[in-house]
């Protein structure tokens, strides 16, 4: 079977870096198609994956829509010349108007309900669009639910083991307490007219932290001043060890607090939307993450939880519920994959 991957942001490595493998030690054939966008590049060639930039980020919305007109056309002509079976991705209109030009299977993954004008110019197209099953949005007969998280694609213990010589490597002491910060761009479609931390808020987050040891931060943008000490020192490829031997992890991405979560690692994340996602009451009710719409509660919140030495133990039983609950999801991807694509 020959399956074409459309990898458009780093988080997408992630989600999709097992299953390629999977896929490729069944006998079957992959193409990824790739976007210059942050670190995704960096993360394929680091994974080892063949790929095809076919778009960089541009800035501004005029710069957005000309990126992907032409990465569509882009797209069309790379999976003309790949002939596939099916073609996998996220919530991506390029992939599914080019997949039903060449009227094959759009095998699309998807856990984010604020999707807005992306999902009404995607959706109609695709085949199959799979959700976690806390997804609160409907998509009909097309759409399939899993009991699980994107996260456990690639973080489930069957895909991911941590390492602590990873972190010893990057200078950082697995055995001490730390805690992880993680800020984000807030320049996502779905994140339009929302701030993430303010400056003033990340200098109170990092000195209230400190007492209960080092704080490492990973962002997107530059650091205020006086506190690049604090830059996270290892690789981007590494940063899920980093993640799973943290004390605390608070920021405002999500994706990194629905990681946290399902490593055991007590999760803080701010939430500047007014409205709430599915995977997040899920996970809120299994006691795994705690959300807020306001910075000031959640520093307070990050502080009391790294202060607490029970938190860890509270947050691995929590852990071991969930596991015997979901599924792993990358197995569930490849036989949905095999299914879509007739094999």
């Amino acid at each position: 079977m020959r399956v074409l991957v459309d990898v458009t942001h780093p988080a997408h490595v992630h989600l999709f870096r097992p299953t390629i493998a999977a896929l490729e030690a069944r006998g079957h054939e992959v193409a990824i198609a790739s976007r210059d966008k942050d670190v995704t590049v960096d993360l394929l060639d680091a994974y080892g994956f063949d790929h095809t930039v076919l778009s960089r980020k541009r800035p501004g919305v005029l710069g957005v829509a000309r990126e992907w007109l032409a990465r569509e056309a882009r797209l069309l002509r790379f999976a003309r010349s790949f002939d596939p079976d099916v073609l996998l991705s996220r919530l991506n209109p390029a992939t599914a108007h080019v997949a039903t030009l060449l009227d094959a299977p759009n095998l699309v993954f998807h856990d984010t309900e604020i999707a807005g004008m992306l999902g009404r110019v995607t959706t109609p197209f695709t085949t199959m669009v799979c959700t976690p099953a806390a997804y609160a949005g409907e998509f009909g007969t097309q759409h399939q639910r899993y009991n699980g998280f994107h996260e456990l694609a690639y973080l489930h213990p069957a895909r991911f083991d941590p390492d602590p010589r990873r972190l010893e490597d990057a200078g950082v002491d697995p055995e001490a307490s730390y805690s992880v910060v993680r800020l984000v761009g807030m320049d996502a479609h779905h994140d339009a007219g929302a701030t993430g931390f303010s400056p003033e808020t990340v200098r109170s987050l990092i000195d209230r932290l400190a007492p209960h040891g080092p704080v490492y931060v990973s962002s997107e943008h530059a650091l205020p001043t006086g506190l690049a000490e604090h830059r996270n020192p290892v690789p981007s490829v590494d940063l899920h060890h980093l993640l799973a031997f943290a004390d605390t992890y608070v920021g405002d991405s999500s994706t990194m607090a629905t990681e946290a979560a399902v490593l055991g690692t007590p999760s803080v994340r701010y939430n500047p939307f007014d409205e709430e996602m599915g995977v997040f009451e899920d996970l809120a009710d299994r006691g795994l993450v705690r959300s807020a719409h306001d910075e000031q509660t959640s520093v307070d919140t990050a502080v009391r939880l790294a202060a607490d030495p029970d938190t860890g133990h509270r947050w691995r039983r929590r852990r071991r519920r969930l596991l015997a609950e979901k599924v792993d999801v990358t197995a569930y991807m490849v036989e949905l994959v095999e299914e879509v694509g007739g094999r």
